[in-house]
């Protein structure tokens, strides 16, 4: 190990270093390098179950990648064929991921993984679930894909939804955080078909009361909120879904695309509430 590893490695895991090295000061100097000695070590197997270990950004990435299409394919099989709008949904992502070449081709192999009868969630989600250790926001973008599989033919089955809890607790999140999610998801639908336009324009046009209600539920709050409540609701969504962040948490680059997308739908559903409330 040269002197740049070693001293990256010492900085990984100070933690672990300085409490153990304070625990064993009552011993003298030779207590405090032994008490330092097992805190490295405490501090490294507890990173190592944890699955923060050795996941870069990279790692990460392809995590995300593999299970993401792995998982829509798990989903849009669950209820035993395959519909035409589930595997025009799947091209459109690979599509609007700008996919060419090997890497569309390992999407389409991982959307084919997914839809055989004998495929284990856990191989790929297992992986994920290490990489997105505390990682929150990016949990959601991806539950988020998975519900828009589901939700493509209109309603989610009961097949449907059980792959999709089966996927929420492997990766830690809870029934409470999913309902909200897809809550969010549906009211987004509605919102298009009663008229709400996304794309950054901010614009609402001919959407009526029916539209505005889903422009609440896009954001996650009721049509009694105070001002503060919404514009609190609204920061936080874009927050979760801001790009370079998701991206820097573990976002493929490619899905970059997604991301903003979704903060036009936040920000379109924001613009028609404050345009009802003037």
């Amino acid at each position: 190990m040269n002197t740049y590893s070693f001293g990256a490695n010492m900085a990984r895991h100070r933690t672990g270093l300085v409490l153990g090295a304070l625990i064993g000061l009552t011993g003298g100097p030779s207590g405090m390098l032994f008490g330092a000695a097992i805190g490295y070590y405490l501090d490294k197997l507890i990173r190592s179950v944890a699955g923060a270990e050795s996941w870069t950004q990279a790692k990460a990435q392809t995590a995300f990648f593999d299970a993401t299409f792995c998982v829509m394919g798990k989903v849009a099989k669950a209820d035993g064929q395959v519909s035409a709008e589930e595997i025009q949904y799947a091209e459109a992502v690979m599509t609007r991921m700008q996919l060419t070449g090997a890497s569309r081709q390992r999407a389409i192999e991982c959307f084919s993984q997914g839809k055989e009868a004998d495929f284990d969630l856990a191989q790929v989600l297992e992986p994920l679930r290490r990489a997105l250790v505390n990682n929150a926001s990016v949990k959601q973008m991806f539950i988020e894909i998975q519900l828009q599989t589901a939700l493509v033919d209109g309603e989610f089955s009961p097949s449907e939804g059980l792959v999709l809890t089966q996927v929420c607790q492997m990766l830690g999140i809870t029934q409470r955080e999913f309902e909200a999610v897809a809550s969010r998801m549906k009211s987004e639908g509605s919102f298009h078909q009663a008229g709400g336009q996304s794309g950054g324009q901010g614009q609402f046009e001919g959407a009526g009361n029916a539209g505005l209600k889903q422009a609440y539920g896009v954001l996650g709050v009721g049509q009694d909120c105070d001002a503060k409540s919404l514009k609190m609701a609204y920061r936080k969504l874009m927050s979760q879904h801001h790009p370079d962040k998701l991206v820097a948490r573990g976002l493929p680059d490619e899905m970059m695309q997604l991301a903003k997308e979704k903060t036009q739908e936040i920000q379109a559903a924001y613009d028609a509430v404050k345009k009802s409330r003037k």
